[in-house]
């Protein structure tokens, strides 16, 4: 065990294509005719700062509020069902608790200090900050005690201390563990995963707009997955042939450096989305304040496409702009008129 601290950081992760995608290619176990699922994602500039160290019997967890005003510092006792009754009380610990609890009973893991004292990651915005901390749990007992785990084996744990928590998620979530800035294509064929990182043939110039608004991502998966098994045609479509098709020409547009052609994706990744998706679970799909920044006036001149992110909802936007430039002027309206949050993403080799 290192009772020496270090430090860590594992970032959000934001879907460029392909939400959802990673759960309903899960059901090939059950149903061969379903395809396997396929997302492009990145690493954001954003997430979490801890610093870890290994101890004795207890996991000992500190964690700063969103506004980095406050802090909620908790000890359990490092034992499996203490651990795994915390993930199933849907409590802010939760998530680090579910994937403590695998350590534990595992990996033979004792007890961890686990301080994580900033965050710059939205919380409950489709940018994977559960899942963040699940990564940053598992990443932290792996180097306190050790284990020699790979990143898969990782992002294997941080799923299924998740899945403990009661959600649904997919494994698309825990890709945060990849790092942050490069595109990385994923496969998802019943239990297994594979993923391919992309070079960008130039730059792409993204605003990641939290909408402020509210969301119940639970519900989300809940609805659609029940609607997926239920033989839904125009969500299994959405998921499958729809989705590769956008997949494969993304990833072209990727590698081309083409963002004009990304951002004509984007959008009708979006209009897939509303037809076929959103009628799955309509109270948190019909998303007004989403289709209000995507249909803002400003976006014609100064963006190239845009659609929503995770889950979709009103939680986050993403926006590919024209250029660095046009990013800003399109950040200064979209914050003047509609009061929404703003970060910045940039995908290739910047200067």
């Amino acid at each position: 065990m290192n009772n020496s601290s270090f430090d860590l950081f594992v970032p959000g992760r934001l879907c460029l294509f392909g939400e959802h995608s990673d759960w309903a290619g899960r059901h090939v176990l059950t149903d061969p005719s379903i395809e396997p699922g396929r997302c492009l994602i990145v690493g954001t500039d954003q997430g979490l700062y801890a610093r870890a160290r290994g101890i004795g019997d207890f996991f000992e967890l500190t964690q700063v509020s969103p506004s980095g005003e406050d802090c909620q510092f908790n000890t359990y006792r490092a034992e499996f069902q203490v651990l795994k009754s915390v993930a199933e009380s849907r409590s802010f610990d939760s998530y680090a608790a579910g994937t403590a609890a695998l350590m534990v009973r595992e990996h033979c893991a004792g007890g961890l200090r686990l301080d994580v004292f900033r965050r710059d990651l939205p919380l409950g915005k489709g940018l994977s900050s559960s899942a963040a901390v699940c990564v940053l749990t598992a990443r932290a007992y792996n180097l306190a005690y050790g284990l020699g785990l790979s990143v898969e084996e990782e992002m294997d744990l941080a799923y299924r201390g998740e899945l403990m928590t009661g959600s649904e998620c997919g494994r698309m979530d825990q890709a945060c563990a990849l790092g942050k800035g490069r595109p990385v294509l994923l496969t998802f064929d019943g239990d297994d995963f594979d993923f391919e990182g992309l070079n960008p043939g130039g730059e792409f110039f993204y605003l990641i707009v939290d909408l402020r608004g509210r969301k119940d991502t639970r519900r989300i998966l809940r609805d659609l997955n029940e609607a997926f098994m239920g033989g839904d045609r125009g969500l299994r479509e959405a998921l499958g042939p729809l989705n590769r098709t956008i997949l494969e020409a993304a990833c072209r547009a990727v590698s081309d450096g083409d963002a004009k052609a990304l951002g004509a994706l984007m959008k009708r990744a979006q209009e897939v989305f509303d037809e076929h998706v959103a009628p799955c679970c309509p109270s948190e799909l019909s998303s007004p304040a989403l289709h209000a920044v995507l249909g803002h006036p400003a976006l014609h001149e100064l963006a190239w496409g845009a659609k929503g992110v995770g889950s979709q909802g009103d939680g986050t936007a993403q926006i590919l702009c024209r250029g660095r430039e046009e990013r800003v002027e399109l950040a200064r309206m979209l914050s003047m008129d509609s009061g929404v949050g703003l970060l910045e993403l940039t995908i290739g080799n910047t200067t």
